[in-house]
């Protein structure tokens, strides 16, 4: 009998009865949705647990969380309404310092804010860059700069400013338009990669600072997680000594930075603490050769091999190392981990490495390079729109016009300074790090408050205080107070000198040695004098520069009053 022949009220119950079945049905796959939904949330939360707990440890895990609700507490403390007002009022008047010591230091320079009316003569253009360079500043010519300007000689930079006017207006996007800053941009790559062991398939790039070739290393990492892994939330595990660039890149690309602390004696990443840490998220291992702070190479062999095991890219920050650490035995110096390999594509396990050719390698500053292992590594980081209206674009780096004058400079250095010059350049510099390391532990007065931190091998050398009454940053401003640009650090604090060649002439090493053993000497007195005032001297003493910062951003759970003040900094830098 057909569900027709059925009587009406009969034919509408089965109606209702079928719909309910229908519906619940529904409700019941629903449910069962639900509980996949939230199992897989709930697995989620289980999986990161289970990788954090396993990365820092139960104690680890327990003072990780400690400094957050601390940072979190303090934050708020520094919220509040009578707090906020005086942090503002300590801001604003810092402000008005920065600005004072940076803009208003100069009465006698003219000050530019409009375009002239007239056009300036050729002579009149001579009379005021003569005098922006007669400004009073630290002078890098007399050896007095830690790092900052890689100088190579009067000679080269007459040859660079030779090159680079010859290539002003050169663009190499329009590599048909400059087809010799093309030739020159690959010739300076493969040369730099043949000095890193490249395997034969190996590329790079050239970049405008090591910033950029490090953003690239770990874009490329990124993308490369993405399209082979599925990679979603990515990871990346840095020492606390690698540059600021990797948080850098943390910060643009979208990636989460583990930071491993590099304790003492060595300074330099424990790999047991990074081998906790990998897990599926992650995209990059990194290792320096040397590390900014200290001048200390991490242990890139041990660091390799977890990279094959793992099956994860590992990129060596070779930035300022540059040209010194491949000439380290040819110059006659112990290579780090030579019989282990090395530190660059000799092992199998490196698979990027940032190169700055302005540092060690004496190209004019915009100048870098990031070298891959293969291509399809470079490819990660390239930049394609096919379908933009103005026509096809393709970009290897961040930057889409670059100045091809710069790359000119880079060649023309490279070729007239030659294997011969940089093998040289690192005999004098290693040479003069190792005197000032030297003063550091055998000089009476220095070795009973100073200590070299760690074993640095090539230009880099790091200090700090070994005596609790003798503040590390009173010490950068004394020095500072006679002439001296040295590098602070920090967590822990400490002083370092990045040695470049004008600080291996004319004995500037001697003076510096000299200024800094009167230093710590009148530092000592000091301490003794304030102990026979009962520490009323002590009390009535104003700090310097580098001591207000650095004692305040090492008292602080919260940095956020320091952001503020590098946010004042670099508002000040646009000053007219």
């Amino acid at each position: 009998m057909g569900s027709s022949a059925l009587p009406v009220s009969l034919r509408s119950k089965l109606q209702k009865a079928r719909a309910l079945s229908q519906w619940q049905t529904v409700s019941y796959n629903l449910n069962i949705l639900r509980h996949i939904i939230f199992a897989l949330f709930i697995l989620g939360i289980v999986r990161r647990s289970f990788y954090f707990l396993r990365g820092h440890g139960i104690l680890g895990s327990i003072s990780v969380f400690y400094h957050a609700l601390h940072k979190r507490l303090y934050r708020i403390f520094l919220s509040l309404p009578g707090i906020r007002s005086k942090v503002d009022k300590k801001i604003a008047s810092a402000s008005k310092e920065l600005e004072e010591k940076l803009v208003g230091n100069q009465p006698d320079t003219n000050r530019y804010r409009k375009l002239p009316k007239e056009p300036w003569t050729p002579e009149q253009l001579r009379t005021e860059l003569a005098q922006l360079t007669n400004m009073k500043r630290t002078r890098w010519e007399e050896g007095k700069v830690s790092g900052a300007v890689y100088h190579g000689g009067n000679e080269l930079l007459d040859i660079q400013a030779e090159a680079m006017k010859l290539f002003s207006v050169s663009n190499p996007i329009h590599a048909d338009v400059f087809p010799a800053v093309r030739k020159m941009e690959a010739e300076v790559v493969a040369m730099v990669l043949s000095m890193f062991n490249a395997p034969e398939h190996a590329a790079g790039a050239t970049t405008s600072g090591g910033t950029e070739s490090i953003l690239m290393a770990c874009l490329s990492a990124r993308n490369k997680a993405r399209a082979e892994r599925r990679v979603t939330a990515p990871e990346m595990i840095v020492p606390s000594t690698a540059h600021a660039a990797f948080h850098k890149a943390g910060q643009y690309f979208g990636i989460k930075v583990h930071l491993v602390y590099c304790p003492e004696p060595t300074y330099t990443v424990p790999i047991a603490k990074v081998r906790r840490l990998i897990n599926p998220n992650t995209i990059l291992l990194v290792g320096s050769a040397p590390n900014y702070p200290h001048g200390n190479v991490d242990d890139i062999p041990t660091i390799s091999r977890l990279a094959l095991q793992y099956k994860i890219p590992l990129h060596v920050d070779c930035c300022l190392g540059s040209f010194l650490m491949p000439c380290l035995a040819k110059a006659g110096f112990p290579s780090p981990y030579a019989d282990e390999g090395g530190f660059d594509f000799k092992l199998p396990g490196v698979t990027s490495i940032s190169v700055d050719t302005h540092k060690y390698g004496f190209a004019p500053k915009g100048n870098s390079c990031i070298l891959y292992r293969n291509k399809s590594l470079r490819q990660y980081q390239y930049f394609i729109s096919p379908d933009w209206s103005g026509g096809v674009y393709g970009s290897p780096s961040i930057a889409g016009s670059r100045a091809g004058a710069l790359i000119a400079g880079a060649w023309a250095s490279m070729m007239a300074v030659g294997e011969k010059g940089y093998i040289d350049a690192t005999h004098k510099i290693v040479s003069t790090r190792i005197t000032i390391q030297n003063a550091i532990k055998e000089h009476p007065v220095l070795k009973e408050t100073l200590a070299v931190m760690g074993d640095p091998p090539v230009s880099v050398i790091a200090f700090e205080s070994i005596d609790k009454a003798i503040d590390i940053y009173d010490i950068a401003d004394a020095m500072s107070a006679k002439g001296w640009h040295l590098n602070s650090v920090q967590n822990p604090p400490g002083l370092h000198v990045a040695v470049t060649l004008p600080m291996t002439k004319d004995g500037a090493v001697d003076n510096l040695i000299e200024d800094l053993v009167a230093v710590v000497r009148a530092e000592q007195e000091r301490v003794v004098e304030a102990a026979k005032s009962g520490g009323a001297l002590e009390k009535t003493r104003k700090k310097g520069r580098q001591a207000q910062l650095y004692g305040v951003a090492g008292s602080l759970p919260d940095k956020s009053i320091v952001e503020r003040m590098v946010v004042a900094y670099l508002d000040t830098l646009y000053l007219a």
